[in-house]
């Protein structure tokens, strides 16, 4: 009886369609809420901006790779709906705490890694609604979604703030979080068969499976796949951090108001896309995967030395055209480690690049907080976006370099660069292997290739 009351519920047969929603609103939330937070934060934690930035996206990052397993594997027995919702409200909570008190709202941030994992669920869902001919196409929907909602968002944010100020912003962000709760309840119908809860239902529960390392303990097991395994580390670290910091060192050392910074989101995302369907198919089919990967590589070698060096506003512009071209790397990367590894070994060898990239979420920004503390890149004293630029000019001159996390990630990449030129590219592969793997284990990876 319970079961068919869950199948009840909801608004027509479950399709990618509900999920598109749910993902287009929560992140579209956030995403308006760039400029404020940016504010916030900087009024919350004037001495030590970018380390508490640091501290609070790693603690969030970390809790997020130590659910996520758990999660995934509780929605496989008690279904995807219950846990759409307790993810996107956990994930949505802090935002009206944004104005009423911000210690509150930070917290409430850092703990609420523990569930935001709203996409494991969504691709557990629409792997659930699609079979495997289908699954990357409606992926991709989903993806691009997601992108899409990034890449309005912040600017729709930025002007309504500057016009009706950050209260404005905030209730509407939190307005549309209410909507995504109530489109969950309402109109999303569970996706998983009933067979499979009936068959799942009361089995002992393996804690195997919500183990976050249980796939980084397989990495050295082969050649190939570590060197692989040690490439996405040491690329993807930098690429965590520069995430959770970047727009607030471009608010902060660059004087980028937040107009700008909107705009900017929206370009290089729109560059990003651009990148990943045209640019991409042609370099995968006269480059190849590995060259695809070494030359993604490159342009990130070369993106974060820009953003490391450059002190002028339009150096932050051709880095971040860079930027746009090295979100390739992933892409190729996903495909190549597909290669890499035998028809049935698909799902683990996805879950080790998986692991590794979500403990990079965890490590990156806390690293990128403490170097920006070491060398004590912080204006205590200015608001660049209130006073007048000449007078933030003499702070610049006085570093040789501006942004010293993005130079020493610059280091970790052309590291990455080395191993993964000894990465043996193999002639023949199984595309069909590709599409049967997983896709609770390989769907963090279709989520960073379109962002």
């Amino acid at each position: 009886v319970k079961v068919r009351r869950l199948q009840s519920q909801g608004i027509g047969r479950p399709s990618v369609y509900h999920a598109v929603v749910v993902i287009f609103l929560e992140f579209f939330a956030w995403g308006l809420l760039t400029t404020p937070m940016l504010t916030v934060l900087h009024e919350t934690f004037p001495q030590h901006t970018f380390l508490m930035n640091g501290l609070i996206q790693g603690v969030k990052g970390l809790l997020s790779f130590m659910s996520a397993p758990l999660i995934g594997a509780l929605s496989d027995v008690w279904g995807r709906r219950s846990f759409l919702l307790i993810t996107v409200f956990f994930t949505c909570a802090p935002i009206p705490l944004m104005r009423l008190s911000p210690w509150w709202y930070f917290a409430m941030i850092s703990m609420s890694g523990a569930f935001s994992v709203t996409f494991s669920v969504i691709f557990a869902y629409v792997a659930d609604v699609t079979d495997e001919r289908e699954r990357s196409t409606a992926y991709g929907l989903v993806s691009a979604t997601f992108a899409a909602s990034l890449v309005t968002s912040p600017a729709i944010g930025a002007y309504l703030s500057a016009w009706y100020g950050d209260n404005l912003v905030v209730l509407l962000a939190t307005l549309i979080s209410l909507a995504d709760i109530c489109f969950i309840l309402l109109a999303v119908p569970e996706s998983l068969p009933d067979k499979m809860r009936l068959n799942t239902w009361g089995t002992p529960f393996s804690w195997e499976q919500a183990d976050p390392f249980a796939s980084l303990r397989k990495v050295g097991q082969d050649s190939t796949v570590l060197l692989i395994c040690i490439t996405v580390f040491l690329s993807y670290l930098p690429e965590a951090g520069q995430y959770s910091s970047f727009f607030l060192y471009l608010r902060q050392v660059i004087n980028f108001s937040s107009t700008t910074i909107a705009v900017f989101i929206g370009v290089v995302g729109i560059l990003s896309i651009v990148a990943q369907t045209l640019f991409l198919t042609l370099l995968m089919r006269y480059l190849g995967n590995k060259n695809t990967v070494l030359l993604g590589l490159g342009f990130q070698i070369l993106q974060l030395a820009w953003y490391g060096f450059g002190s002028e506003p339009w150096m932050m512009w051709a880095a971040g055209a860079v930027a746009a071209m090295s979100s390739i790397t992933f892409p190729a990367v996903s495909a190549l480690v597909s290669q890499s590894a035998d028809p049935d070994k698909q799902g683990v060898v996805q879950g080790m690049i998986t692991g590794i990239r979500g403990l990079c979420n965890g490590l990156g920004p806390a690293l990128y907080g403490f170097i920006f503390f070491l060398f004590n890149v912080e204006l205590n004293t200015l608001d660049p976006i209130q006073e007048d630029p000449c007078l933030v000019c003499p702070v610049l001159q006085q570093a040789l370099i501006p942004g010293p996390p993005f130079l020493l990630g610059a280091c970790t990449v052309v590291v990455a660069f080395l191993v993964a030129l000894f990465i043996p590219e193999k002639t023949c592969c199984s595309s069909s292997s590709s599409s049967s793997s997983d896709a609770e284990d390989s769907e963090p990876l279709l989520h960073d290739s379109i962002v």
